[in-house]
This record gives structure tokens, C-alpha cells and sequence, in this order.
């Protein structure tokens, strides 16, 4: 069998040292790539997909296309997240969809639905999942709304950017005139509309899906501890506490999983997370962050169809952090959706490429 990998790879950053040396860093200096994936990601995937034939590696770059229909896979596994536009993460499906290439995870529609943020809330209110109040503002004409009749605070999130990029404690705002300036700030830097959202104060969880239909179910579900931020620090689980605070040298401690919560909760998390990842159309796997509101009600945040899935458990990577905690190695978590994904494609099991018999 021969698999495809997509993916996109985080260019390294060329800093100068102090003696100036100059080094490469694979650690983002901007959020420009944030979303992108690094060397090791992709190696780990590669290797886990080995035992299943041979892995064809497809960066989602420049003639992608051509290369994906020369490379005549068997079977793409997805994890590209699109450079440019609202629809970047759909590209790779659209391309795989257009060739007759058979896919891991969501298609186009879900996966153009759940990047932008008003789109999936507009969804999720409409099939009655919880989600925060909101309004959105699409040009610098629009800011006036944030001064009529608008409640704070609230927190403004540019509309179609994944990983956090964009998401900084400066967009927390308690009034009008705040909320005016930082919207400004994003529509000028993200050239995108901006989400006026309702802040939830309450508590906040990842819940990591696997599975189609009736079968799809939640990982042990994960709290975020945001007493592990700085002092100080806004309880959100923004760019900073991602990309600044939680390096390699001094990582935060921030994931609870399992959640240590009462059962009662433990079901409402659950059960609206896998509402929310079934009204959005996902498939195979996926991850839903939540946040209690002040009355304890569970709230949809944001759906993640393209979970992130690094393989360092310094990392805080969510999704491998459940898959250990139900017991699965980073490999077993890949081999896993990817055989959810054939059956759900093919009907059938995948068999695993047999072994070689060494002479002796």
C-alpha cells in the first residue's frame, strides 16, 4: 500500500546570537507559521504510517497537485494546514477530492466551516449547541457597533486564523474605546473580520474525538490549570501561554487529563462536544475546545478538525496528551484514525504490510 502525507513544514527562523552566530530555530518568532508543522511532527507521522506500506511524503506547497496525482497513493494522510485565505485548510481535500484520492479526515465544507469562527458559531447556534454571544466586524466602518448597545467584556478574535495566531491577552477588553483600538490592531495585521465574542468566565476544557456517527468518542477529557500561567496572566489559553511561555527549557503545567471533575460535568463536556463535532460534519477525528459560562453551562469555543499533534509530551500537544491517557502510544494514535478513516472509506479493515523474513 502506499500512503501520501500531507503536510506543511514550519520554515526555521535565522536568528543572531549574541557573538553574532548566526542559528536556526525552529521555535516561531512571529505567529506567521504557527499553524505549520515542524521537522519532528512530520518524521513521527512518517514513521507511524510505515507499518501500514510505503509513505510518500507531500509537502502542500507549489505544484501540490501535480505531485499528489503523479505520486498515485493509495491513500492520503492529511495534515496540511493551507498557507493563504479562509479556505486554506480545504485546499488539500478539495485537490485529493478532484483526483479521486481517498483522504484522512473532514472534507472542504467542514473543514472551511470550522476555521472561520463566526460561520461554525452561526451553525452551532442554530442546531442548539451553547456557544458565547457574539457579533463580528468586518471593516473599520463596522466599529461602531462595539459602542452601541454592546455588553463587556468581551474578547475579539480574528475570524479565520488557527493555533491561537491572534489570540493575545491585549484582546481582552472591558469598554468601548478598548475594544474599538484592538479591533482596529486586528483588522489591520490580520486582514480578516474580527469575532466580538461574550468572555466566559467559567472553567475551560479540550475534549480529542475519534470515530464516525454513533461510534465517534471522546478521549479522557482535558482541563487546562491555568494557575500554571504566569503570575498574573489572563486565563485563556492564547498565543503567549502557546508560544512564549510554554518552551521547551521551562514547559508549563497546564494539562489535566483526565479532568478531575464530577461525572455530572464529565457528560455535559462530552455530550456537547461530540453534538458540536457531528453539526459541523467532521470525520475521523478532531478536537473541540469548551468553556463554561457563569452559570455553569458548557460553551463551544471552536472546533479543531486538523488537530495539532506533536509528539513531545513537553510539548502540551492536546490531542496526544489524551491518546496517553487512554493508553495509546503516539504511533497507535496515528495507525488508529488512520484505520477509522479507511473503514469509514472502504467499509474494510486495513492490514498492516507484512513483515519481511530476514535469510538466516
Amino acid at each position: 500500500m502506499r500512503i501520501g502525507l500531507a503536510f506543511n513544514q514550519r520554515p526555521a527562523d535565522v536568528v543572531i546570537d549574541r557573538d553574532g552566530e548566526r542559528r536556526t530555530t525552529f521555535e516561531p518568532l512571529t505567529d506567521a507559521y504557527v499553524e505549520w508543522d515542524d521537522e519532528e511532527t512530520i518524521a513521527a507521522v512518517r514513521d507511524a504510517l510505515r507499518v501500514f506500506g510505503d509513505v510518500v511524503p507531500l509537502e502542500a506547497v507549489g505544484d501540490f497537485a501535480a505531485r499528489l496525482a503523479a505520486a498515485r497513493v493509495d491513500f492520503l494522510f492529511n495534515m496540511a494546514e493551507g498557507a493563504l485565505g479562509p479556505n486554506r485548510e480545504a485546499h488539500v481535500p478539495a485537490i485529493a477530492e478532484f483526483l479521486g484520492v481517498p483522504y484522512l479526515g473532514s472534507d472542504p465544507l467542514t473543514l472551511g466551516l470550522s476555521l472561520h469562527k463566526v460561520r461554525a458559531k452561526e451553525v452551532f447556534r442554530q442546531r442548539g449547541i451553547p456557544t458565547a454571544s457574539f457579533t463580528w466586524i468586518e471593516s473599520m466602518d463596522d466599529l461602531r457597533v462595539l459602542a452601541n448597545g454592546q455588553r463587556y467584556p468581551v474578547f475579539l478574535k480574528p475570524v479565520w486564523e488557527g493555533s491561537s495566531k491572534g489570540i493575545a491577552e491585549a484582546n481582552y477588553v472591558a469598554n468601548a474605546e478598548a475594544a474599538q483600538a484592538q479591533a482596529r490592531y486586528l483588522l489591520d495585521t490580520y486582514r480578516q473580520p474580527v469575532l466580538v465574542e461574550a468572555f466566559l468566565p467559567g472553567e475551560e476544557f479540550t475534549v480529542a474525538i475519534l470515530g464516525n456517527g454513533r461510534e465517534a468518542r471522546a478521549l479522557p477529557i482535558i482541563r487546562y490549570r491555568f494557575e500554571g500561567l504566569p503570575a498574573g496572566a489572563l486565563p485563556i489559553m492564547g498565543y503567549e501561554a502557546k508560544w512564549k511561555w510554554d518552551v521547551p527549557d521551562s514547559p508549563l503545567e497546564i494539562l489535566e487529563c483526565p479532568a478531575r471533575i464530577d461525572h455530572g460535568l464529565a457528560a455535559r463536556i462530552r455530550e456537547t462536544s461530540i453534538a458540536a463535532y457531528h453539526a459541523l460534519g467532521c470525520r475521523d477525528w478532531g478536537r473541540v475546545d469548551v468553556r463554561l459560562d457563569t452559570d455553569g453551562t458548557v460553551n463551544v469555543i471552536e472546533i479543531n478538525p486538523l488537530p495539532g499533534i506533536i509528539p513531545d509530551p513537553v510539548a502540551n500537544s492536546c490531542f496526544p496528551c489524551a491518546a496517553r491517557a487512554e493508553g495509546m502510544s503516539y504511533d497507535e494514535l496515528i495507525q488508529s484514525v488512520t484505520r477509522i478513516a479507511w473503514r469509514r472509506i472502504t467499509g474494510r479493515e486495513i492490514a498492516p504490510e507484512p513483515v519481511a523474513e530476514v535469510a538466516t
